[in-house]
């Protein structure tokens, strides 16, 4: 079904009329400790259901709001994904994001060596990473937005937006953002994990907290190796992460600081090639209160990529590239009575970068917005929302609303139009090398999207929702074949468009069981080509399923189990299917054994680019000290 963009816009501007949000589940308060993400509309959110170790609760989100909110009384599709807690079995955080069907992790190697991710379709770069609400994207290639320098034990879940968010976030969020949220420590600890498997696989972690009145420090670090598993595959990752809480006079401080290091062997990746590439990134975030109504954010990160065409030749081609990037927002909020917010700020980006490819360059970008938050009688809610970003000598405006209405105990409708934009990276206006070519004179890629949906909760055993979704792209960029065997060419494609509809279902069964459904179906309409050839713009997967299952098995052993289908444009469908169990012994030491790809499936998440066979990770965690409270 597609939507036609004034018979939808009028849906909403009726449901908007009615205005105002529920309190339709039992509403539980922000985690004080969590840092408050600058967002928009409201949100709902659909996603895999927390581990065992962690009963379902009414879910407090931050992505796709301007304040915390009870995730049942957000009016945009937003998917809550757990990531970390002791229980959450998994070795990196990339295979937790496998687990929502809107999501597409299309990736080079394992446990975040390269992985691009997309929303509904999109291309990579029209999805914004976030760290606890502050920008990850790379502004030279958005290959890297998944250089995020946080190691698993740091995280706490990831929180997706689906769909467009530029009026949340600016730039880049054309498909929908990604916000990974850090966990706040429960109490004072230090714990060391060591994992081994095959493919030369050996890991080592090491977590420490400190809990003190008023205060509180998490240092992460983490270190990852494999030999590969096939030549020139191999991966070396080292991460570093600081988590700092304080309250002042002024209010509470966030202070995060990030550093990965990415060495690997990278053989057709971009080419017919037995490439390698080492990628850097340092990160660092500040979020101050000042007073109750009023925040500064600012970050800082830094990224260097070193890439040789030819790793036992590197005099052939090699580049290096360094990028920085600057953002600086001051937020605040009105209330009015009881049933309305509103949430305006500033902000001011600045990006640049050093190359021996791409040269140097620099680009700044100012922005201001609004939003009004309405909502009353515990059932109706209405969001109207704009933001203007200037850049160079253009500008751009992006507005969103969203309504939603509880028809009863447990039926809810909800309703939403946005608009997103992205700003060419580096690579696509300026690279070149043997195969590929950038364009000086490429435009921004802009993109209206529409989504209905339907929620049901009935407050019992299970949770359901469905919604339909139409995103008008504009200009996209892709890197096409402008002549037969020629370079593949950054262009801009007159028009893109995506219709589908996603849906889940979430059971909580008995005796500590929990089990999720998931399914997304895409059509695009691919005659902005014309019979060019797309390196990425039409990689994009038309259906995808996601079944899973936590529970405790005899012996107390916790388990996770998922299935996974999925199958991309003009393609061949493919399975993955995961285990992973976990059991602790005397509360100090826990075992994990991870079994990845058991079915043993032969496939590429990028064209030509063989991903792993079946592996098994076997590790084992120990608390050296804790104190509680």
């Amino acid at each position: 079904m597609i939507f036609r963009k004034s018979a939808l816009f009028s849906f909403v501007v009726w449901i908007s009329l009615l205005a105002v949000p529920s309190a339709w589940t039992q509403e539980q308060p922000a985690d004080p400790t969590a840092p408050p993400a600058p967002s928009a509309d409201s949100q709902t959110s659909s996603g895999p259901l927390p581990t065992p170790m962690d009963p379902v609760k009414s879910v407090v989100v931050v992505t796709g709001t301007f304040e915390p909110a009870p995730l049942e009384e957000v009016d945009r599709s937003v998917g809550v994904i757990p990531v970390g807690g002791e229980a959450a079995l998994h070795h990196y955080w990339t295979e937790a994001l496998q687990s929502d069907a809107s999501l597409d992790l299309r990736q080079r190697g394992g446990n975040g060596v390269q992985g691009d991710l997309s929303v509904r379709g999109s291309t990579f770069g029209q999805t914004l990473i976030l760290l606890d609400g502050l920008r990850l994207n790379d502004a030279q290639t958005a290959h890297h937005n998944l250089d995020v320098p946080v190691p698993l034990g740091a995280l706490d879940r990831v929180e997706v937006l689906r769909g467009a968010g530029s009026t949340l976030y600016g730039a880049d969020a054309i498909g929908g953002a990604a916000n990974f949220i850090t966990a706040a420590p429960k109490f004072s600890e230090l714990r060391f994990g060591a994992d081994v498997g095959n493919f030369g696989v050996n890991s080592q972690s090491l977590n420490a907290s400190l809990l003190r009145k008023g205060w509180s420090e998490q240092l992460s670090l983490w270190r990852d190796f494999s030999s590969g598993f096939r030549p020139d595959r191999d991966y070396r990752n080292t991460a570093a992460f600081s988590d700092t809480n304080f309250t002042t006079a002024l209010g509470n401080t966030t202070v995060l600081l990030g550093i990965s290091d990415k060495p690997f062997g990278a053989d057709q990746f971009y080419g017919n090639w037995n490439s390698f590439e080492r990628t850097k990134a340092w990160f660092t975030g500040l979020k101050q209160s000042l007073g109750k109504a009023t925040e500064f954010d600012f970050g800082y990160r830094r990224h260097t990529d070193e890439f040789v065409l030819l790793r036992d030749n590197p005099s052939v081609y090699e580049n290096n590239h360094i990028s920085e990037s600057y953002q600086y927002a001051l937020r605040r909020k009105q209330t009015w009575g009881t049933n309305a917010s509103l949430f305006f700020g500033g902000e001011g980006f600045r990006d640049s970068i050093d190359s021996n490819n791409l040269g140097q360059h620099s680009r700044n970008r100012g922005a201001g917005y609004a939003n009004l938050d309405v909502r009353a009688l515990g059932r109706f809610s209405f969001s109207l929302g704009a933001r203007e970003e200037v850049y160079e000598s253009t500008s751009e405006f992006t507005p969103s609303i969203a309504g939603g209405i509880v028809l009863n105990s447990g039926l809810k409708l909800k309703a939403s139009v946005s608009r997103g934009f992205r700003v060419p990276t580096y690579t696509d206006l300026f690279y070149s090398d043997p195969a590929t070519l950038g364009n000086p004179n490429l435009k921004p890629e802009s993109a209206w999207n529409y989504e209905g949906g339907v929620v049901w909760n009935p407050g019992g055993r299970w949770r359901s929702e469905a919604t339909v979704f139409h995103s008008r792209q504009k200009n996209v960029i892709d890197y096409v074949q402008l002549v037969p065997n020629g370079k593949f060419v950054a262009s801009n494609l007159e028009s893109v468009n995506y219709t589908g509809v996603e849906t889940s279902l979430q059971l909580r069964l008995p005796h500590d069981q929990q089990a999720a459904l998931s399914y997304t179906v895409i059509h695009g309409a691919q005659d902005a080509l014309h019979g060019l050839q797309s390196r990425y713009a039409f990689n994009y997967p038309t259906h995808r399923a996601v079944a899973s299952w936590l529970g405790e098995l005899p012996g107390k052993v916790q388990a996770r189990s998922q299935l996974g289908v999925v199958q991309r444009f003009e393609r061949d469908p493919y399975a993955l299917w995961d285990f992973a169990f976990s059991h602790e012994f005397a509360g100090r030491v826990r075992a994990n054994l991870q079994f990845s790809n058991i079915i043993d499936t032969r496939y590429e998440e990028i064209q030509n680019v063989a991903m792993p066979g079946a592996g098994v990770v076997f590790g084992l965690d120990f608390v050296l000290w804790r104190k509680t409270r």
